[in-house]
């Protein structure tokens, strides 16, 4: 994917994120898409952590049975320690981005 392209998307999301919450503020009562729009994120967000958890474990865990059984072999290696550090940045980047999607919802609600 392009920067300019990847630029774009994130200004959409954010547009569109942005007008999502003081859309609620503006009005005399919140909609009913607003609510249902805002428990399925709820849910969706719930669901994705209790799934990245034990999706995470696996992940570390296959990189440290690949690097333990790699009989010296350097590309096998190599592989583990991508599939361990990536599986723990996702992670991170999940967790990380449920913290601000909570910050976000306190100073909005």
């Amino acid at each position: 994917m392009k920067k300019s392209n990847f630029y774009v998307l994130i200004v959409v999301i954010l547009v569109m994120f942005f007008v999502f919450f003081t859309a609620s503020n503006s009005y005399a009562a919140t909609p009913k898409l607003i609510n249902k729009l805002s428990s399925a994120f709820d849910d969706i967000e719930k669901w994705l952590i209790k799934l990245s958890t034990p999706a995470t474990a696996v992940a570390v865990g296959v990189g440290l049975f690949m690097k333990k059984f790699s009989f010296g072999d350097e590309e096998r290696i190599r592989s583990a320690k991508k599939i361990i550090r990536g599986s723990l940045v996702a992670y991170g980047i999940l967790l990380a981005l449920d913290l601000i999607l909570a910050a976000i919802k306190s100073l909005v609600g």
